[in-house]
């Protein structure tokens, strides 16, 4: 079967997908783009190819038939992963050389990084893969069809456009000024023009705002589809960081859309480890907490990456708990977690303490790659909820899909910008104990909202979003928000290279555009690199 070949903004459709009846599909038939979107059959597949290159690196099981041809090969999410967590307090990566991760981890990238370069690019093929589906589902384009299938196609139409939105803000949160191509570049022999952050920010702002109009209501929402509210929490991050993009601030906003998250039926989740286990996917749509999630699958979207790289990963038998402790046939003994992240958690109470400390030094003094250092983590596991493991890992990958946005994140959202903006502090604070209470952990009070700790300000929420979202791929973004990744504001073991940690220079708050890419549009530019 030959490989789709695809160049970052000129999209041409080699190979597609054969009809489906979900979004757990690889490509089939070999056709043509006229042919594949002359079927309203097969506009399903289509997107399901934009869904899948978030958690797939090719068409093939564990990322076979790639995509495309980058630095590590690997997919999206492991990438995205890498660039948010591997720098800060919440992970140390064992394997630093063998998998080129010791700039991340020690914040001295440069603009040759392969992790950032792979980044870049992965989010740019999603991207291009959206416009193209965009570009065959205008009224116009769809207008033979009966008036069932255009409904249903435009519906799609706005997931797409919620998929292209979520790989833009990523573009933008790791990058700030960044190209800019939609539908309308396609075939054009123009190169992108180079959109700063504030303008990024608006266009992004304005697609998620006019796309939830036409995305499912949670309640009707296909497992695998994004929601509704899916749109909606995406605005509440976009909002929430918005200074750091220089967009002024956003907080009312903040609060409008995850109370219309909070209110359309949503619940938390009890046991928290059910979160982020083989079956999860019981835990998404309203009466559940999940919003929505990635999937993951042994079966249909096998990858090495996305979770299987996190469950794996933190598995180690030579230090750490037996692998099918949580469900892995084999460790990959790659991650712990730094030891300033336990530190913040009441061990013996809050069911998010997910840690395999037995025999560990809580810090490592030793150096991020000494294994003897450094807490395991149980969060993520491979286990079904009767304890059994889902898959064989060693060949399959994991069951476990990634909860890309969860209602104890909407909580969070929405109580540090009632705090930031001092309004709504009573429903803040309500938000927040009901959180802290189904973890198991005591109330705060209002005053613990809005303190300044160890010199910064709201830092409560700092805090309690590693306690609730380590792992998860948000960290770098929180510690940005709060000035705390490059200044001497906080300060955590290897940081910056050196064992007692140091501040260093800003110019880390954002990565750079890789140098390839520089060469291949001069519209671009890195301002510190």
């Amino acid at each position: 079967m030959r490989k789709i070949i695809y160049t970052l903004w000129i999209l041409t459709v080699g190979a597609f997908f054969g009809c489906t009846d979900d979004l757990n599909q690889y490509p089939e038939i070999e056709e043509t783009s006229e042919s594949v979107y002359a079927n309203p059959d097969n506009y399903i597949s289509a997107l399901a190819k934009c869904y899948a290159s978030f958690v797939t690196a090719g068409q093939e099981k564990g990322g076979g038939d790639a995509d495309l041809s980058s630095n590590n090969g690997y997919d999206y999410m492991r990438c995205y992963f890498n660039v948010q967590e591997a720098g800060t307090d919440e992970l140390g990566s064992t394997w630093i050389e063998g998998d080129n991760i010791g700039d991340l981890t020690f914040l001295t990238w440069d603009a040759n990084d392969p992790w950032v370069a792979d980044m870049y690019y992965r989010s740019y093929y999603s991207i291009s893969l959206c416009n193209e589906f965009l570009k065959n589902s205008t009224d116009e384009r769809i207008a033979g069809f009966t008036d069932a299938e255009q409904s249903k196609i435009r519906t799609y139409r706005a997931e797409a456009r919620f998929l292209r939105a979520l790989a833009y803000f990523h573009a933008l949160d790791l990058f700030h000024d960044i190209p800019f191509a939609d539908e309308e570049l396609i075939g054009s022999s123009s190169l992108p023009d180079e959109y700063q952050a504030s303008d990024m920010f608006e266009f992004i702002e304005t697609e998620l705002i006019e796309c939830s109009e036409n995305m499912t209501e949670a309640a009707g929402c296909e497992y695998g589809h994004a929601p509704q509210t899916a749109a909606w929490m995406l605005l509440s991050r976009l909002y929430l960081n918005a200074e750091v993009y220089e967009a002024g601030t956003h907080y009312e906003e903040v609060k409008t859309y995850t109370q219309k998250v909070i209110d359309a039926g949503y619940e938390l989740e009890d046991d928290y480890g059910k979160l982020f286990n083989a079956d999860n996917h019981k835990r998404v749509g309203p009466g559940n907490e999940i919003i929505w999630p990635l999937v993951v699958d042994s079966k249909n979207v096998m990858s090495w990456g996305a979770t299987t790289y996190l469950v794996c990963g933190a598995v180690d038998t030579d230090y750490g708990a037996p692998a099918d402790t949580i469900g892995v046939a084999s460790a990959w003994s790659m991650f712990r977690i730094r030891g300033e992240m336990p530190a913040l958690f009441d061990l013996e109470n809050d069911s998010r303490a997910m840690f395999y400390a037995d025999g560990q030094s809580q810090y490592m003094d030793g150096g991020v790659d000494d294994r003897s250092g450094g807490y395991f983590v149980l969060k993520w596991s491979n286990k079904t909820d009767a304890g059994e493991a889902s898959s064989n890992t060693q060949n399959d990958g994991v069951d476990t899909d990634f909860p890309m946005f969860r209602l104890a994140d909407a909580y969070l959202m929405y109580a540090e910008a009632a705090a930031r903006s001092n309004s709504d502090l009573g429903t803040a604070l309500n938000y927040v104990n009901e959180l802290r209470s189904i973890r198991n952990v005591a109330e705060v009070s209002e005053n613990d909202l809005t303190a300044t700790n160890d010199g910064i300000p709201y830092k409560f929420f700092l805090d309690e979003r590693a306690r609730e979202l380590y792992w998860e791929a948000v960290r770098r973004t929180d510690l940005i928000r709060f000035d705390a990744f490059t200044s001497n504001k906080y300060i955590w073991q290897w940081k910056g290279g050196v064992k007692d940690g140091m501040a260093v220079n800003e110019k880390y708050n954002i990565y750079p555009i890789p140098a390839t890419e520089l060469s291949a549009n001069p519209n671009l530019s890195n301002e510190n690199y």
